[in-house]
């Protein structure tokens, strides 16, 4: 989730790369203050996604914690030419808390885009799109491995702080593509009070049921928190029961990162949100994360100082320039 790491010790949802759920924005859209974006990146290599998949965008607009309008995403079996299609449901309500495509099919067959085009699906006010696009989370993964001790079951415990910053400089993303899944609605729509909670979830069929195999809320708090032996039951679960299942889990990292104690780590999980682990949006204010999430933020650089409570340098990073004004936002793929 939010997960661009998992090739340091934690492998992708199943094994399978197209389950693997990377990043999730949530802003007004620009220069429509009444409408709202909302992004789910997916599969790091960009190509077609499982065709046994769902993967969807949950909104609670309540505080309830349970989904109260669900956008889902399916596709269709990959062509011989690459070629795939995919529609979309718009599920509100109790139907919004079935795991199934359920509630109204908003996009029937549209092509997915994998060149360097955007098809843009529409229904009504809703603008849809899917396809391969650049991809706008940028990271110094060479850094992130010089601050922490990748080694072990664990991707991230005590970090390296010294004299000597960790940090290379060098963008490991500035040519990266992403599985991009973008819709943009009015703001009413989605009936924020006034808050909206979001997060993204991919589910597969596997031998007759219905797996949860990868979700999405706060950016690469999977990736630090996680173990090999819990991320399997923690993109299974549902934020509802985030506290009172992880929170043990998370304070005992936050002691080996940031040498907090127990109380400190409550004070700061609760401080910076971070359970229950959805991307949180007001859409009465500009989004910059932790209110929802753009795509200029250095999440990582907010991570980081989180977790070493503030000891580690800033990344020095800056945002990719290729992203677009308009719908969907992410810019055209980089070539292969």
């Amino acid at each position: 989730m939010s997960n661009h790491f998992t090739g340091l010790s934690l492998g992708p949802p199943l094994g399978d790369q197209r389950l693997d759920l990377c990043d999730l924005y949530a802003f007004r859209a620009p220069g429509e203050q009444s409408r709202t974006a909302l992004i789910l990146n997916a599969n790091p290599r960009a190509d077609a996604l499982h065709p046994d998949a769902i993967y969807r965008l949950n909104i609670d607009n309540d505080g309830d914690l349970l989904t109260d309008v669900a956008f889902s995403w399916v596709y269709g079996q990959p062509g011989p030419d690459g070629r795939q299609t995919y529609s979309v449901y718009m599920a509100t309500g109790a139907d919004a808390r079935d795991p199934e495509p359920a509630g109204a099919q908003i996009i029937r067959d549209a092509d997915v885009s994998f060149g360097p085009r955007a098809d843009v699906a529409v229904d009504g006010d809703a603008y849809v799109f899917a396809g391969s696009r650049s991809d706008a989370f940028f990271f110094d993964y060479d850094g992130i491995k010089n601050l922490f001790d990748t080694s072990g079951k664990r991707n991230f415990t005590a970090p390296h702080v010294g004299s000597t910053s960790p940090w290379t400089g060098v963008d490991s993303n500035a040519a990266a593509n992403v599985f991009s899944m973008a819709i943009e609605v009015p703001t009413e729509d989605l009936a924020p009070r006034p808050e909206l909670h979001v997060w993204g979830r991919c589910s597969l069929r596997h031998d007759g049921s219905l797996v949860h195999a990868d979700r999405a809320g706060h950016p690469s708090v999977s990736s630090f928190f996680n173990t090999d032996d819990t991320k399997q039951e923690y993109n299974a679960s549902e934020p509802v029961h985030d506290r009172e299942r992880w929170t043990d889990q998370f304070v005992h990292l936050l002691g080996h990162t940031g040498g907090y104690t127990r109380d400190e780590a409550i004070a700061a999980l609760d401080d910076h949100r971070i359970l229950p682990d959805v991307l949180h949006f007001d859409p009465s204010r500009p989004a910059a994360y932790p209110n929802g999430r753009t795509f200029t933020e250095d999440v990582i650089n907010v991570r980081v100082a989180f977790l070493t409570k503030n000891e580690a340098p800033p990344t020095g990073l800056t945002a990719h320039t290729d992203t677009l004004d308009a719908f969907p936002y992410l810019g055209n793929p980089h070539p292969s």
